[in-house]
């Protein structure tokens, strides 16, 4: 009896200091999240990882601040023994003496927390102040390489390290790295129409990755390279102003919007050494019905791979060209029902055959081929699919890579068979994972999170075994805030599919109160939202939300839910409709339950999402508001190799542009609307929020709007982004 009180006693005690500790956890602000002097650090800090060539060690970057610790450290994945990865202040004592650099631009060019090295890792290739300087670790030799006017970009070191290579005026240019060194253009006609080496902001941003604008290729045995040659001269070109300089800046470049000419796109081969271009043998596509979208070399350098696809990416050709001859071979051609998604480059294995990713099925899956494009075996199969590839370990016969077998809201690590059997799951911890394998396959660094963990770093062996934890980033701010319950949902569709949803209820939820419903939503093609991953200050300005009484409601529609590229196929030639019967099945199930009050349900979005929240509020009456950023209102405005992929061009399918776009449907406008859009915008142009702007203001339609200047297609700058934040949370809360 006496034991009992004790634990009763004891439990009271516990449990009146838990609603204690809770009563006192503080309450969101927007200046917690966003403000650029008194937020709160929510991500903690995570070191960046990467492996060197030996497989044994692997660099890490500490934080700057610590005067402590050498910025880059090399640690031995088997022991977690870390040393610096070089002397700095001999980095930084050789720039210094080179003239025209000082003593503090030396310092920083000496603690960088990432490098480009050499093949070796014995020296380093810096673009600094528009010029590049080389450093060589032990000899302690800094050189400075060029010395321009003109900015030198997408600089590399050939595969042997004796030279390096790099774009200047939109020619490509290569130096060798010898005690006599030499400079040489590889190519002399480029211009502010032609490009050479460098890609276009159109090949940029829908083929070759965001940001990534190298667009050529060095040879295993560095004698030549591969490169695309651009001719913007067809392509229509858009002004993008800048108002806040007294004198305006204007920006004008080269966008083509669907429908309209391309660039026409070349591929060569030169020798390092300079000399005539060899140009590709592309005889059988059309120049303006022609895309370029991966190149790559064989291993043994005889022959450059290409991808090429027609504007429509109705089919992808993979092609082998003979790098001596220019003369072309198709070895796989893949088609299917609407279009051909990018796929990667080849994986070759040393006899010569190649793994290559395809979405043949309507899942992307691995498939093994022969040296002469014969197919041997599928690899890989399920209603799941394969996200990346991260190693080949023929020795053992493994393939690893990341895919969604074990969930579709968070990618996983596995290794297989090459024989497609033995298929293992190496992550176990639930939630999303970011593999990187050492280049012996012999460990993997693991990048894991969840929707309420900020990422952590571990390292694991090839089994999946944890080998050591590298940052825990335990973020003990979390935990002084009052946040609301998140939950993972899942809601079928009229027709049965199963969306991925995700709920956040404010912190006192009462299930005998109602509560009104802001969604967030993307819903473009492929394009995921409900993740179990760390979502960041989006995440944290949702839970502010939670805490002023609205329920967050995040639901997939099934083109966008990442569930195989068949989940996608129906969206074909017109976008809208699908994905917002899709959203408002999501609502027809969020309504069924008590605690929803139906008649105060918002939406927001950015970018496609702010596309479906302008249809939404244009071809619906379920939502009292809508906050559409950055909104795509006319799929006509949007460039040719996006919007084609999935529309067609609007020559072909005028009216599934018109049906798509809100600008046409703005006098069926329902419910209060906030427009935002950043002026400077060069990816999705302000041209459409003002269209959208205008058909609303000639049906008489009421909204808001908010112009943010100098703001591309994101809202960066800190101050404007509180302001941002701020001002879409005083429309919900004075509205919704």
């Amino acid at each position: 009896m006496l034991n009992r009180l004790h634990l009763y006693l004891a439990t009271a005690v516990l449990l009146s200091l838990g609603v204690a500790v809770y009563a006192q956890q503080k309450l969101l602000t927007i200046d917690d999240i966003f403000d650029p002097v008194k937020k709160v650090n929510f991500n903690g800090t995570t070191p960046t990882v990467r492996w060197l060539k030996d497989g044994n060690h692997y660099l890490i970057t500490n934080e700057a601040s610590r005067r402590d610790v050498p910025r880059l450290q090399k640690v031995n994945a088997a022991t977690g023994e870390a040393v610096a990865f070089f002397d700095a202040a001999k980095m930084q004592a050789a720039f210094a003496a080179l003239p025209g650099v000082s003593a503090d631009d030396a310092r920083q060019l000496a603690n960088r927390g990432n490098y480009n090295l050499n093949p070796a890792e014995t020296a380093v290739l810096i673009n600094w102040s528009n010029d590049l300087f080389y450093y060589e670790f032990g000899s302690d030799r800094a050189i400075r390489l060029t010395s321009n006017p003109e900015e030198e970009l997408s600089e590399e070191f050939s595969p042997d390290g004796r030279m390096i290579s790099f774009v200047r005026g939109n020619n490509l240019y290569v130096e060798d790295l010898g005690m006599q060194r030499r400079e040489r253009a590889l190519t002399r006609d480029g211009s502010e129409k032609i490009l050479n080496g460098r890609l276009d902001w159109l090949y940029q941003e829908e083929l070759y990755g965001r940001g990534n604008f190298g667009a050529y290729w060095w040879s295993p045995d560095s004698t030549t390279i591969a490169f695309l040659r651009f001719d913007e001269t067809p392509v229509p070109e858009f002004t993008v102003v800048d108002h806040i300089p007294y004198r305006q800046n204007v920006e004008v470049t080269p966008y083509p919007k669907a429908g309209d000419p391309n660039p026409l796109v070349k591929l060569g081969a030169v020798s390092a050494a300079g000399g005539d271009i060899r140009w590709v043998d592309t005889f059988k596509y059309q120049p303006a019905d022609f895309l370029i979208s991966r190149v790559a070399w064989t291993p043994d350098s005889k022959k450059v791979v290409y991808q090429a696809q027609n504007r429509e990416q109705t089919f992808l050709d993979v092609n082998f060209a003979d790098a001596r001859d220019g003369k072309s071979t198709n070895i796989i051609h893949e088609t299917s029902k609407a279009w051909v998604g990018i796929n990667e480059n080849p994986i070759w294995l040393k006899d010569g055959s190649f793994i290559w990713a395809s979405e043949r099925n309507g899942w992307e899956h691995l498939y093994h081929y022969s040296a002469d494009g014969k197919l041997l075996r599928q690899i890989t199969d399920g209603k799941w699919e394969v996200r990346t590839i991260e190693g080949v370990d023929e020795r053992n016969g493994f393939i690893y890579f990341t895919s969604t077998e074990h969930s579709h809201i968070a990618p996983h690590g596995y290794r297989i068979k090459l024989d497609g059997s033995g298929l293992t799951r190496l992550t176990m911890a639930e939630g999303t994972h970011r593999v990187d394998f050492s280049p012996a396959n012999n460990y993997f660094i693991d990048v894991w999170s969840d929707l309420n963990t900020p990422s952590q770093v571990r390292l694991h062996d090839a089994a999946g075994k944890l080998v050591r934890v590298i940052a825990e980033n335990k973020v003990d701010a979390l935990k002084q805030y009052k946040l609301g319950t998140a939950e993972f949902l899942q809601v079928k569709t009229r027709d049965g599919f199963v969306m991925e949803a995700m709920m956040i209820k404010p912190p006192d939820f009462d299930a005998r109160k109602k509560y009104p419903v802001m969604s967030f939503t993307y819903g473009g093609p492929h394009a995921p939202q409900v993740r179990n991953a760390w979502g960041s200050a989006t995440y944290m300005f949702h839970q502010l939300l939670a805490q002023k009484g609205y329920i967050i409601w995040v639901c997939d529609n099934s083109t966008a839910s990442g569930k195989g590229l068949e989940s996608t196929w129906p969206v074909y030639k017109n976008f809208g409709e699908l994905e917002l019967r899709d959203i408002e099945d999501g609502l027809t199930w969020l309504k069924s339950q008590t605690y929803i009050d139906d008649s105060r349900i918002g939406i927001w979005g950015w970018s496609y999402g702010g596309f479906m929240t302008s249809y939404a509020l244009t071809h619906s009456k379920s939502f009292k508001i809508g906050i559409a950023g950055g909104t795509v209102s006319d799929w006509r405005d949007y460039d040719t190799i996006y919007t084609e992929r999935y529309m067609g061009t609007p020559q072909n399918n005028p009216e599934g542009y018109k049906k798509s776009s809100p600008v046409h449907a703005a006098k069926n406008l329902h419910g209060k609307l906030l427009l935002i859009h950043g002026t400077i915008d060069d990816n999705v142009h302000m041209q459409n929020t003002i269209q959208f702007a205008y058909e609303l203001q000639k049906a008489g339609k009421q909204f808001e709007l908010m112009l943010y200047p100098k703001s591309r297609h994101g809202v960066t700058d800190p101050l404007l982004l509180k302001h941002m934040r701020q001002m879409m949370l005083d429309f919900i809360v004075e509205n919704l």
